[in-house]
């Protein structure tokens, strides 16, 4: 019966048969005795017993359980009753046979039967805990059959005393009822299991009456995916690996639980996709819990293993455990998620960044990764049209996107650039280079980038060298993918550079030029958001930020890099080990990056040689000669601003080649022309010599450098050197 309506009304009908059937059996049961039982003669000899292998199913004397349950006075050797009259036909028939309908499908109680192994005596037992919930006259016909209204409830001794084949082995811990927590006894004190009140658990209820939902108190372990259901596409690389974990299911002993199969890297949407595939092609339902909330204490987790393993056969279910902000050796102390595995049985799916071995249960690992770059240009292209035809290998080259994220940003993008087409390529661009935003700026500090290679005074070769780095993260796809050298690079696409110069020389400038020309976030690394006391959490918030600035396509700024790249030193203690390990992680990270790094220090000695030898540009930004020191203060009041409608600084006649002979750097400078133009505007003046032989005398004062007063006495020349330009449309003063 295909039609999910007339399978439910059919389950109904046989349901409330059997209820019917299960009040009739109550009622005789509860009848007094008809007639005083029997003895039977002391020298009658008792049955031959025939040996025979143990059956599996022990039954045990219904007399016993009778005067268990009236405490009757009756001698051991007096045969009472049949507590049921015998069927019509010849043969006693168990009363879960009584209820099939030969001409009706399997209806809850046989299929759940045959889903958790229970015996015809075990489902008796089950639907007389169950029909308490679903038939208020059990209740009465439960305290008549105990002979006691105080026992308006089903118990052990009844199901024995009551139903045929009775076994004594259903009380065991290890039989189904027990072990997969399908009823629940209420034992308080000393009082016997046998007489134990008993109540079938609400969630096997609602499976009898047709309702197969999740458990609820399971439930309140689970996490919804982080997948849209519109965006659960799989890249055909990732397909791959989700056949890969079916052939090694496949492999599997099939006597032994199904392996873990433990999916490793950074990208957890991509790892989700690939265990969402494998359980839909194994038909399950794929949930996800996360390692964290796994209970610590050994009962509760004992519980919880035991019911997802009972939900997985009646739903059925696979599992993805999320492990991505826990290291193995945590976990391992743990024991929890060990423990876990190894006490339940089912469709396992670990997502992992790294390979966690010793959890008690066999493995198979496969490493996932964002579809490859001509993946993602594809998904580019069909996601965002005709109207954008360039932008699918520039946005593939730039960012590390899975399916989801691209199909999200796109639809963003469209929605943006709705009243202006024409605008979409730009469009999608920022919402690429905004989308990782959120990660990064709890590690890191966002600089705005402002700067222009117009603004850059430095020598041609510097300058040359700063060009290729900004031509070599535009075209990293072209040569690494296009061309085919990523075939014989087995230590990532990083490029990183090292800007070595004094203070002021230019290096953060420089940084955000290039990010300002590649149209790209640049963060600044805060090292007290990153370095932590803690043992492993420096390496975790290093992991975090590259994760997230690889995806999003930002570049890494480290400033004084020297405090965090620093040489390694001889292990003398667990603390020098420990900030080795820091380094050795840094050591392979920026050769596997993806993106552009960049470390900037006014200390390039103190840097380890490891680092050096990975980088692939050092710049060295020299101090300023006295020709560059004067184009950097025609530059610094924003003259040229006034040739584009822009504000500028009133400026009185500057002499910039007296200004030159200050030995100041480019950074100092701007400090210098800043406050002479606050001085100014206190004054309500232009921004004149004095004034920045003032401000010149007190940042020499603040940089320790002894100070000639004579170099800062200004005296109007016979001919100085007119400004370039004046700000606020005033003329110029002689």
């Amino acid at each position: 019966m295909s039609d999910p309506g007339e399978w439910q009304q059919s389950n109904d009908r046989q349901l409330a048969a059997a209820l019917a059937d299960l009040r009739q059996r109550l009622e005789r049961f509860a009848q007094p005795p008809a007639a005083a039982p029997q003895a039977v003669p002391k020298e009658t000899p008792p049955a031959p017993v025939t040996l025979a292998p143990a059956p599996e199913v022990k039954t045990v004397d219904r007399s016993l359980i009778q005067r268990l349950l009236r405490q009757s006075s009756t001698h051991l050797t007096a045969a009472p009753p049949p507590a049921v009259p015998p069927p019509a036909d010849a043969a006693a028939v168990p009363a879960a046979e009584e209820r099939k309908a030969p001409a009706e499908p399997p209806w809850a109680l046989p299929m759940l039967s045959q889903l958790l192994s229970l015996s015809p005596f075990e489902q008796d037992i089950l639907l007389l805990c169950a029909a308490m919930e679903l038939d208020t006259r059990i209740a009465g016909l439960c305290a008549r059959a105990h002979d006691d209204p105080q026992k308006p409830f089903p118990t052990f001794a009844l199901a024995l005393a009551l139903f045929d084949a009775p076994s004594w082995d259903v009380l065991s811990p290890e039989r189904p009822l027990r072990y997969w927590r399908l009823i629940e006894i209420n034992q308080p004190g000393a009082q016997p299991l046998t007489t134990s009140a008993l109540r079938a658990d609400e969630r096997i209820v609602n499976y009898l009456k047709g309702l197969n939902h999740l458990d609820s108190w399971v439930s309140a372990f689970l996490s919804p995916l982080e997948l849209e259901a519109a965006s659960a596409e799989l890249a055909p690389s990732q397909n791959d690996i989700a056949e890969e974990i079916l052939r090694g299911w496949q492999l599997a002993d099939e006597h032994a639980p199904l392996p873990v199969a433990q999916l490793l890297g950074p990208d957890p949407i991509s790892k989700q996709l690939v265990a969402q595939d494998a359980a839909a092609k194994l038909n399950r339902r794929l949930y996800r819990m996360p390692v964290s909330l796994l209970p610590s204490a050994p009962a509760d987790l004992e519980t919880l293993a035991r019911l997802w393993q009972r939900e997985s056969r009646l739903l059925p279910l696979a599992l993805y455990l999320d492990a991505e902000e826990i290291d193995g050796t945590a976990a391992e102390r743990s024991g929890a998620l060990g423990r876990f595995l190894a006490r339940s049985d089912g469709v396992f799916f670990l997502g992992l960044r790294e390979v966690m071995p010793g959890l008690g249960r066999t493995y198979v690992a496969s490493d996932v990764a964002e579809p490859t770059a001509a993946e993602q240009q594809s998904a580019w292209a069909a996601a965002l049209g005709e109207s954008a035809p360039d932008s699918p290998p520039e946005l593939a080259a730039q960012f590390n996107l899975n399916f989801p994220s691209i199909h999200k940003l796109a639809r963003l993008a469209h929605a943006e650039a709705e009243d202006a087409p024409a605008s979409l390529r730009e469009k999608v661009w920022e919402v690429c280079c905004a989308s990782e935003r959120p990660r990064l700026d709890a590690l890191a500090q966002r600089l705005e980038p402002k700067a222009t290679w117009d603004d850059l005074v430095l020598p041609t070769t510097e300058m040359d060298l700063l060009r290729q780095i900004a031509a070599q993260v535009r075209q990293r796809n072209t040569v690494y993918i296009d061309w085919g050298f990523a075939r014989k690079m087995n230590r990532g696409f990083s490029i990183s550079a090292l800007f070595a110069g004094d203070s002021g020389t230019g290096k953060t400038m420089s940084a955000e030029v290039i990010a300002n020309e590649l149209r790209l976030n640049l963060y600044r690394i805060d090292l007290s958001a990153v370095v932590n006391k803690y043992i492993g959490e420096t390496e975790k918030n290093l992991r975090r930020l590259f994760d997230a600035a690889e995806d999003g396509g930002a570049i890494l700024f480290f400033d004084e890099a020297d405090a965090l790249f620093g040489k390694r030193s001889e292990v003398k203690d667990s603390h020098d080990r420990y900030a080795n390990i820091e380094i050795n992680y840094l050591l392979q990270r920026i050769e596997s990056y993806r993106g552009l790094a960049i470390l900037a220090t006014n200390m390039k000695g103190a840097l380890d040689t490891a680092f050096l030898r990975r980088l692939r540009f050092i710049v060295n930004f020299p101090f300023p000669a006295v020709a560059d020191r004067r184009r950097l203060w025609e530059k610094v009041f924003l003259q040229d601003n006034v040739v584009r409608g822009m504000p500028a600084p009133p400026l009185d006649t500057l002499d910039y080649d007296r200004l030159a002979r200050l030995n100041l750097a480019g950074g100092h400078i701007h400090n210098v022309a800043l406050n002479a133009a606050f001085m100014a505007a206190h004054a309500g003046t232009k921004v004149t010599m004095p004034l920045i032989f003032e401000a010149a005398r007190a940042e020499f004062v603040k940089l320790d450098r002894p100070v000639n007063e004579a170099d800062f006495r200004w005296s109007q020349p016979a001919s100085a050197v007119p400004p370039p330009a004046v700000g606020n449309g005033e003329a110029a003063v002689a």
